[in-house]
């Protein structure tokens, strides 16, 4: 089973750097944090040195933005080397990216676009992904991306490729909760079919943050609190995907650390609900065992 070589880590949120001073001084009682790996490819300086006081006391994960796995563009030589460098140096319980594409012709678009669900874009992204793993030493996390279009060239739904690259590269998957609740309205699939899609022994990760709603579509800015209907499909997601770790994204109008982390013990207090009521529907569901008197 590919989950169970990644123990849950509990409950975590990003670390930004409006959050530094807090953090080192505070010593809050978070489980873990992720932090984005390009943020630390530097060769000296502050972040280097609050990322080690960090990982002195916390599980980390990195979280790329630049992997761009999806892209015909050749992967990265020099990128790969220091996210390798920074990993071996810091040990995070996994490295994560996005199931996308960011590059073309040499050029970054600054954009997390989605693939075509295609058996050619399939093996593409399954041989890069085989690629990455290899010259990182360990297993790749891949995330569901937002998305504002689709390809009529596409053959599969997006969970049915997402499944499909986890399995035929042996990677695991970070899951965004809001990420599904967005793409499903932009583009009227049902975020329960989604779920039900997905293999859950292949879900390492689950993200959570705010959307904007514009009326015809969402947005996905990670500058609100999270809305009620995607703590429902993430009271849904581990019903049906198990205990998985999580984490809070806020990227833009970030408040005070205690507001972010009390979004990670509201996170906390859903999945232990959710967890409980699996465990009431198995008892209920087990047939009585006879009582025997001598």
């Amino acid at each position: 089973m590919f989950k169970a070589a990644f123990p849950p880590l509990g409950f975590g949120v990003g670390l930004r750097t409006k959050h530094y001073g807090y953090v080192l001084d505070a010593q809050p009682p978070v489980d873990w944090f992720e932090v984005i790996a390009e943020n630390f490819m530097v060769r000296g300086g502050r972040p280097l040195h609050v990322l080690e006081r960090v990982r002195e006391r916390y599980p980390i994960v990195l979280h790329g933005v630049s992997l761009s796995i999806g892209s015909t563009d050749p992967l990265d030589d020099d990128y790969l080397r220091e996210l390798k460098a920074l990993a071996d140096r810091f040990q995070p319980a996994w490295i994560s990216d996005h199931l996308c594409w960011t590059s073309v012709g040499g050029h970054n678009l600054h954009d997390l676009l989605p693939l075509p669900y295609t058996e050619e874009a399939l093996t593409h992204v399954i041989e890069r992904v085989g690629r990455v793993q290899d010259r990182l030493g360990r297993p790749l996390v891949l995330e569901n991306v937002s998305s504002y279009l689709t390809y009529c060239e596409s053959a599969m739904t997006e969970w049915e490729f997402l499944a499909a690259v986890a399995d035929g590269a042996d990677c695991g998957l970070l899951l965004d909760v809001n990420n599904i609740f967005v793409s499903a309205f932009n583009h009227g699939f049902a975020a329960a079919d989604y779920l039900r899609g997905i293999p859950a022994n292949r879900v390492v990760q689950f993200h959570l943050a705010g959307h904007s709603d514009h009326g015809r579509y969402l947005l996905d800015t990670h500058d609100h609190p999270i809305r009620e209907e995607v703590w429902q499909l993430y009271a849904a997601a581990v019903r049906s995907l198990g205990r998985t770790s999580t984490l809070i994204e806020w990227d833009d109008h970030i408040p005070e650390f205690p507001v972010l982390h009390a979004e990670a013990l509201q996170a906390q207090r859903i999945a232990r609900e959710a967890l409980e009521q699996i465990d009431a529907e198995r008892n209920a569901a087990a047939p009585l065992v006879p009582h025997h008197v001598a």
